[in-house]
């Protein structure tokens, strides 16, 4: 009797389960398709992710390991530092100003050279991309992970008469800006010890 109730039972829980995935079959026939998302650039797949576009991104993110920036063009530093021509001038104009240092558009571009080196193959690609109505698409070179929590402001360096080598490393020397100097919490702590700025968490951090 005992053995009858067993075979019995598990006889019930198949065709339960049989019935439940064929009803689950039968019920996703009507569910509407979700839209196909876009494939983000180094998405390897469909699936999507709100945070970064693949699994490799967000370890390199967490790392805060940065893919090596592209820049629309060869910005030649070392010829404008030459000419003598001030970083705070045109090209990073907002740097006295505010926390963002700014970086040159087109528009800014064509100040100087609507009539300096017409000539040269880059100029006349940057007055071309102003006929079109396009605009220098920059990558950052240097900067903070949204974890770090850091709200660096270059006004105040540039009233203590900061150099920007200090930070950047030698880009006066350079054609297309390099990362050359770790901006980590121990270098900007012994800078602040050295000129005796404060050093308590929110003058930097938020």
């Amino acid at each position: 009797m005992g053995r009858c109730s067993f075979f019995t039972r598990i006889i019930f829980v198949s065709v339960v389960a049989f019935a439940g995935g064929v009803g689950c079959q039968l019920y996703e026939r009507n569910v509407p398709s979700a839209s196909t998302a876009p494939v983000l650039p180094g998405q390897s797949t469909g699936v999507f992710t709100t945070a970064r576009p693949s699994f490799g991104a967000a370890l390199n993110n967490f790392m805060d390991r940065r893919p090596t920036p592209v820049q629309p063009i060869e910005f030649p530093h070392n010829i404008h530092v030459g000419k003598q021509i001030a970083c705070t001038e045109y090209c990073h104009e907002s740097v006295t100003t505010g926390p963002v240092a700014g970086l040159p558009s087109v528009r800014t571009c064509m100040i100087c050279h609507n009539a300096i080196a017409t000539d040269r193959p880059r100029i006349k690609l940057i007055t071309e991309m102003r006929t079109k109505g396009i605009d220098l698409a920059w990558q950052r070179v240097y900067g903070y992970p949204a974890p770090s929590h850091v709200k660096f402001n270059h006004a105040p360096h540039i009233r203590k008469e900061i150099a920007c080598e200090t930070c950047h490393g030698p880009i006066g020397q350079q054609t297309v800006a390099q990362k050359t100097v770790d901006l980590n919490m121990g270098f900007c702590v012994n800078c602040h010890r050295e000129r005796q700025a404060p050093l308590d968490c929110l003058t930097c951090h938020f």
